[in-house]
């Protein structure tokens, strides 16, 4: 059972995020909630919480204050931002909690659930591996030669990201993984790669897979099970409802449909 703090100020927030989490991990959370910063820390303190879904907007303390007397007392937990505020200012000072991840409200559903999947995931290893790398410094005296700075770098890593994941979706890619062959901590990888793709690094690997799958079903002498495999899934039930979750179709209905489709433009050539 994970433990998990949601703390946001408006009730119906709360409530749409809890149910959220509650039908996309029934039986697997325990969930508390805070209306503000300062109960989300009382809380996280006497119940030794794995994961922590915060607002930054918050009376009293924010969100990201809450955080950051979080991270001194749990270096481990995963502190996840859920913020209506897309401003960068925002986003550095998360970077410095050493944040998993920066959500903009109305938060994607998918986005949302494969977050605290990769959360899971990090509570599971018992270890955020990279997480106490430094982060990148910045002068503050040349900010133009720093923001051309930047967009090379976003794109030099954008490549080699791609690079990585086509050579490596078949194996147990991890976002910590790929953060260090980069030299990156993962809060710092998180940003990039959100600058890169504008989407989860989760979110960016189970598409990519998915569509590899697409390719694997359209031939009828391939095992499902063996699709699930040659994509980078162990476990056929999760591929299945990752797929699904993508595409709106199992992978058995997704192949019926293909096979249809093929059926059809044969007649229609005739």
């Amino acid at each position: 059972m994970y433990r998990i703090l949601v703390a946001d100020d408006e009730p119906i927030e709360r409530m749409v995020v809890t149910k959220k989490l509650q039908k996309y991990f029934p039986g697997q959370l325990e969930i508390f909630q805070a209306e503000n910063g300062r109960e989300a820390v009382e809380i996280f303190q006497g119940e030794g919480c794995d994961i922590a879904l915060l607002d930054i907007e918050m009376p009293g303390i924010g969100g990201l204050e809450a955080a950051e007397m979080i991270r001194r007392e749990n270096r481990e937990c995963s502190i996840i931002f859920l913020t209506a505020f897309d401003e960068f200012s925002y986003a550095k000072r998360a970077i410095s909690v050493k944040a998993l991840d920066y959500i903009l409200k109305p938060a994607d559903d998918g986005e949302l659930q494969t977050v605290i999947e990769e959360a899971m995931q990090l509570v599971d290893r018992g270890s955020r591996g990279n997480l106490q790398r430094a982060e990148p410094e910045k002068s503050a005296s040349s900010s133009l030669e720093d923001e051309s700075q930047e967009i090379t770098r976003i794109s030099v890593a954008a490549d080699k990201i791609k690079f990585y994941i086509e050579k490596h979706y078949k194996e147990d890619v991890s976002l910590q993984e790929l953060a260090g062959m980069m030299d990156y901590s993962d809060a710092y990888f998180c940003k990039i790669f959100k600058q890169c793709f504008h989407k989860s690094f989760i979110m960016y690997l189970s598409e990519f897979r998915v569509g590899k799958a697409k390719e694997l079903l359209e031939d009828t002498m391939v095992n499902i099970k063996d699709v699930s495999s040659s994509v980078g899934y162990r476990d056929s039930n999760y591929f299945a409802k990752v797929f699904k979750r993508m595409t709106g179709s199992t992978p058995s209905e997704y192949r019926l449909k293909v096979l249809q489709n093929k059926k059809q433009d044969g007649q229609g050539n005739v």
